[in-house]
């Protein structure tokens, strides 16, 4: 049996008195994209940050490539990209600096960083936007360059909180096409944390967070055939009883 790039175990979390994760179970394995669908609140940014080793759980098992971040934490971090919900782009400097300045904290430089940049910058095909500062770009293109900055270490898995924030329909289309060839062609593992079910709807499976609370893990089709609906957006709310704010942005 494969070991799953990323595996959470009953995995509990809460602040003083307020539970944000109750009990969560999921796997992520290479080569596909998995959505974690919820609401405002749901608490998929507190169970990303766990994920990314910046919270630890407390209760249950986190093990990324069969290993525990207790054990050995900068090997795992070496492995991962990270792309959070908030922007941290330098906005004064330009593309390629930015990249820079995050190839030389993994400890690249010379050849390799070159060749490292040259091959985010062609994925998230951003290679004539290089040389301009950051500031001068569109919502989405800067959120590629953060995709493209998460890539710098080739990762085995990606985590990508909320990625389409505030980008156009068009936008956020090219970017879930673009990760998703990404799992394909490279056999990247991607988590995708999202409140927009369309984001999401050619995902390998469907993790459905709710009240910290995984409520379904399912395919889009079986979530859909499940519930006699045509949409994962249908689904989701015949499944939870809860509406669903495809505009909105996550907060917890």
């Amino acid at each position: 049996m494969t070991t799953p790039v990323l595996s959470l175990k009953d995995v509990s979390k809460s602040y003083g008195s307020k539970p944000a994760l109750r009990g969560v179970t999921l796997g992520v394995d290479a080569g596909e994209v998995v959505g974690l669908l919820g609401p405002n609140g749901a608490g998929k940014s507190t169970l990303f940050q766990i994920c990314a080793g910046l919270f630890a759980a407390d209760s249950g098992n986190v093990s990324l490539f069969g290993q525990d971040y207790r054990d050995v934490p900068s090997a795992i971090l070496q492995r991962i990209g990270v792309v959070f919900q908030s922007r941290s782009l330098d906005t004064d400097i330009s593309v390629r600096a930015n990249l820079q300045f995050v190839g030389g904290l993994f400890g690249l430089w010379g050849t390799e960083l070159r060749n490292r940049i040259a091959y985010a910058a062609e994925t998230m095909e951003i290679i004539d936007l290089l040389s301009l500062p950051v500031r001068e770009l569109s919502g989405g293109n800067q959120r590629r360059v953060e995709i493209a900055r998460a890539l710098l270490s080739r990762p085995d898995l990606l985590l990508l909180d909320e990625p389409s924030t505030g980008l156009d329909p068009a936008s956020r289309k090219r970017l879930v096409a673009t990760v998703s060839d990404l799992a394909r062609a490279e056999g990247k593992a991607v988590l995708w944390s999202t409140h927009i079910a369309e984001e999401v709807e050619e995902a390998k499976q469907i993790i459905l967070l709710v009240n910290g609370r995984v409520v379904e893990t399912a395919s889009p089709a079986a979530l859909r055939q499940k519930t006699g609906t045509s949409t994962l957006a249908d689904a989701y709310i015949a499944l939870t009883g809860s509406g669903f704010d495809n505009s909105a942005s996550d907060s917890e």
